[in-house]
């Protein structure tokens, strides 16, 4: 069945990639909307009022990935080795070093890019300025005026792990390499103890399981970042002539990218899964505000709101990019292959969150 699927999508793999990718965006949106899904608000719940169910929801939503992609490897809609959270270029200083900083800026913009795009499409302004203060800034970043400063700090931090006679940075590869265990069998160890550590964690809490609306954001959002595997995986083509990157959903490159593809439409030809998955989120948090009666457009409510939210959002751009990712970029979607560094990714991003946390407080306290 799964080779029948691949050969339909393959025909014309911008269409079904574009569409789905479309369908896929709507549902993350709206789904992140109406259940307030947010990785800041759940390290915010936890500092402020001890409340961690947003935060294993979050958690739970990673599980499902990871359990998700290992049933796509399973039937073989890809191979997983080519997406680039598994590369051998492994850069430990640089997931950290972009996580810190992407995780300090999104409590200065009041949420990571998922929760402003959300709040973007239901008449937020500020949401809509942080959207392009982070895309100019990640695009910045990436090949602009600040990559040489990138290239400078972390192109000599790279790791060959190729040089280790390993394929992937995945987890199960580094165990495998620390203690000389069957690649296989340090595979299933490694994902057993991840995958079921977080399972426990969530579920041992009553409170989490009794909260049916956190319970269904973590296995949406999950199904979500599944579902951009699943036809990313299919569409994979040696031939084709615009071969399509396997991925899933991320925001922080996308977000330049699409600001990239509205001045260059032309000359750009269809979209990829990025921008529709992106504009897909904007829909569906309008869908998401409009059935809770929540559209309304709002803007800064003073020069300091402005200054801050502007800040968050230029950090949010630098760090997305130098960490490969946001939180769904890393948090969700790298962290469900199970790379190394997206999990490092993870941990430095709630870690520059805790430190936003009690910076914005200490300098709300000092004015």
């Amino acid at each position: 069945m799964i080779e029948a699927w691949k050969e339909i999508v393959v025909e014309n793999p911008s269409a079904y990639v574009g569409w789905i990718g479309l369908m896929i965006g709507v549902a993350f949106g709206y789904v992140v909307y109406v259940t307030n899904f947010c990785t800041m608000g759940s390290i915010s719940d936890i500092l402020s009022f001890g409340d961690y169910r947003r935060f294993r929801s979050w958690l739970l939503a990673g599980a499902v990935g990871m359990i998700g992609v290992l049933m796509l490897q399973s039937l073989d809609v890809a191979n997983f080795a080519d997406s680039m959270y598994l590369s051998t270029n492994f850069n430990f200083a640089a997931s950290v070093a972009g996580g810190l900083l992407f995780g300090f800026g999104m409590v200065f913009s009041g949420g990571c890019i998922s929760r402003n795009l959300v709040r973007a499409g239901s008449g937020d302004l500020r949401s809509l300025v942080v959207l392009l203060i982070t895309g100019l800034f990640g695009y910045m970043t990436i090949g602009g005026l600040i990559a040489p400063t990138r290239v400078a700090m972390f192109g000599g931090t790279n790791w060959d792990l190729t040089e280790m006679n390993m394929e992937t940075q995945g987890a199960g590869e580094f165990l495998s390499a620390a203690t000389g265990l069957e690649l296989l069998t340090a595979s299933i160890i490694a994902f057993v103890a991840i995958v079921g550590a977080i399972l426990v964690y969530c579920f041992k809490d009553r409170q989490f399981r009794m909260s049916r609306v956190h319970l269904f954001a973590g296995v949406g959002i999950g199904l979500c970042v599944v579902a951009g595997w699943l036809i990313t995986g299919l569409a994979q083509d040696d031939f084709a002539d615009q071969p399509v990157t396997l991925i899933s959903l991320s925001y922080v490159r996308p977000t330049g990218d699409t600001m990239d593809y509205l001045m260059r439409f032309t000359a750009l030809g269809a979209p990829n899964f990025g921008v529709v998955t992106l504009a897909g989120a904007l829909l569906g948090g309008f869908l998401g505000a409009l059935s809770k009666g929540g559209v309304r457009l709002t803007t800064f409510a003073d020069k300091n709101d402005s200054i801050r939210n502007m800040f968050g959002a230029a950090l949010m751009g630098i760090g997305g990019v130098i960490a490969l990712g946001c939180t769904v970029g890393q948090g969700l979607t790298g962290v469900s292959t199970l790379a190394l560094g997206s999990l490092i990714a993870m941990v430095s991003i709630i870690a520059g969150c805790v430190a936003g946390v009690k910076s914005l407080e200490w300098s709300l306290l000092r004015d």
